[in-house]
């Protein structure tokens, strides 16, 4: 079984925030699907679905951003899946710009407070990560509220442009193997248009 999991907060009030990105891109999983995430489960809303051939379980921990790992670790336990082979984590990255959408594996946490969780719960950091980014286009005071404030309206279309993509990594990820949907999606901007920082490309 693979488990396909979105961190961010619960709650209606950070619905629509850059931190919630990972919980957004799981929804947008599951109507591709005609699954709902509502089963709890795990201390985690749960679906189960197919994509392509596979069995997958889309789950978004409702234990906040900071205690996802518990919720993740439970989740690993229950289906006897393998960090390294089984699962998939969306996030936010601060550290990318809006539209950039990356794939990566065994790595630092980078001051992600739920991936740090993750890491901690697991025993690894060998896990795949897609990254969607949502670095403030001007600095800003506070990194923490800004990734907790509603997104700004120039970068919805944005949003939507990077949810379609998390989803086609997933898919891409369990049909073709990690390998080949790295390949795709990492690639430089100037080799394709995949992971592009922006719609218009």
């Amino acid at each position: 079984m693979k488990l396909i999991v979105g961190l961010g907060n619960p709650g209606t009030e950070y619905q629509a925030t850059p931190h919630n990105l990972g919980f957004l891109a799981v929804d947008r999983i599951a109507k591709q699907c005609g699954v709902e995430v509502r089963n709890r489960h795990c201390r985690a809303l749960t679906a189960r679905a197919v994509i392509g051939s596979q069995p997958v379980v889309l789950a978004k921990p409702e234990t906040f951003m900071n205690l996802s790992g518990g919720s993740v670790r439970e989740l690993v336990a229950e289906y006897g899946a393998s960090p390294e082979a089984d699962l998939i984590v969306l996030q936010d990255e601060l550290d990318f710009p809006w539209g950039k959408v990356r794939i990566h594996r065994n790595r630092s946490s980078a001051g992600h407070n739920g991936i740090e969780s993750l890491i901690g719960a697991l025993g690894t950091q060998d896990f795949l990560r897609i990254r969607m980014g949502v670095a403030p286009e001007r600095p800003v005071e506070d990194s923490k509220v800004y990734l907790l404030s509603p997104f700004p309206k120039a970068q919805r279309s944005t949003v939507d442009f990077m949810l379609e993509l998390a989803a086609e990594a997933v898919e891409m990820i369990l049909q073709l193997g990690p390998a080949a949907a790295m390949n795709r999606f990492n690639r430089k901007e100037r080799d394709g248009d995949i992971g592009a920082d922006s719609p218009s490309h």
